[in-house]
């Protein structure tokens, strides 16, 4: 049977108009808009030129139904200039990554999710400051933002979109958390989405608030995770110069922007200070700090490699397109190393 659901996750996911996939495969557009309606039973032919035209295995359009993800429940980094069509396609990579999790599932043990729920907590820093007490992280910075999440259960996949407008999201299956990054972004700003989106995954669980409300809690709480007042206030007891905020934002891995804003909320820069530093460096990172790699990824690759078998292998086995599974790890993997066992991170399934 072949499933008109997945013909249009696949369609979502290439970003193809309905009009421009029928086009592709050859068909009148009034066909296609049949067929999605049930109105009409695709034929053989017609089915062989949608499989060409998306470049998806043809057994992908014959397997169950999959997990979609509601717009309204997924909370995406960025709200200006994301256009629905963009959107949709990060919602199905969403839905493919859902399932790539369950191949992980079947072959390895993953730490269980440790993640509070926090929409109670008075302010976004308050929950900042009491989910670090939870975890016992004290007020030391965070060396490695992708390791502590997966570390607590937060399963994180790319999104290598090559779009500004969809920065990161977030979601919920079931009990499981999930965090989307896009690496268009410079490595700082890939860590505070990454404290952004744990943010909407402690505070807004159960979806309020929602819009510009949420994320500016998400924000608050990204600052307040990575960069602790206590820490601050030690290590910068005020501000002189903007150099200063250049050489000092190494230690919380932030952007020179992200650690001026901080600052200036706390009340240990002026304003001028921060409007000098956001116009500098709003657009462009200086003296940037390496990109994080997921250590999921890593051991999983890991794996397959002793047994002689590539990321390839995953992609033939969830009958997906190989360039889809590289757009779910890009940027995340980094060079393959003997595997690590006993990691608490992941363990193989005997």
């Amino acid at each position: 049977m072949f499933n008109i659901e997945r013909l249009e996750l696949a369609r979502k996911r290439r970003r193809y108009t309905a009009k421009v996939l029928a086009e592709r495969a050859g068909i009148a557009p009034v066909t296609y808009s049949r067929i999605v309606n049930r109105q009409q039973v695709p034929d053989e032919a017609t089915v062989v030129a949608l499989v060409a035209a998306l470049g998806y295995p043809r057994e992908f359009f014959e397997q169950d139904d999959f997990d979609p993800i509601d717009k309204s429940a997924a909370s995406f980094r960025s709200l200006t200039g994301m256009t629905a069509r963009e959107r949709d396609a990060a919602l199905a990579a969403g839905s493919l990554a859902f399932e790539v999790m369950d191949w992980v599932h079947s072959h390895f043990t993953l730490p269980e999710p440790d993640i509070l729920d926090l929409g109670h907590e008075r302010s976004p820093a308050s929950a900042a400051r009491m989910l670090r007490q939870h975890w016992a992280m004290g007020e030391k910075p965070v060396a490695h933002m992708i390791k502590l999440l997966e570390t607590k259960g937060v399963r994180v996949f790319s999104l290598a979109e090559d779009t500004k407008n969809v920065d990161a999201f977030s979601c919920w299956r079931g009990n499981e958390p999930f965090v989307f990054l896009n690496t268009y972004k410079s490595s700082e700003r890939s860590r505070f989405d990454a404290a952004h989106e744990l943010g909407h995954l402690v505070l807004h669980r159960h979806g309020a608030p929602q819009g510009r409300e949420a994320e500016a809690e998400a924000n608050n709480f990204a600052s307040a995770f990575l960069m602790p007042q206590a820490d601050l206030l030690s290590t910068i007891p005020y501000v002189s110069s903007v150099e200063q905020i250049v050489s000092a934002k190494k230690r919380w891995g932030v952007a020179a922007v992200a650690l001026a804003y901080r600052l200036n909320k706390l009340g240990l820069m002026t304003e001028w200070q921060y409007i000098q530093v956001n116009r500098l460096y709003r657009s462009s990172e200086p003296d940037g700090i390496a990109p994080e790699r997921s250590v999921v990824w890593q051991m999983v690759l890991t794996d397959l490699w002793k047994d002689g078998l590539s990321r390839s292998h995953i992609a033939k086995e969830l009958l997906l397109p190989d360039s889809e599974l590289e757009s779910l790890l890009f940027g995340l993997v980094g060079s393959i190393s003997p595997p690590l066992r006993q990691s608490p991170v992941l363990r193989s399934v005997e």
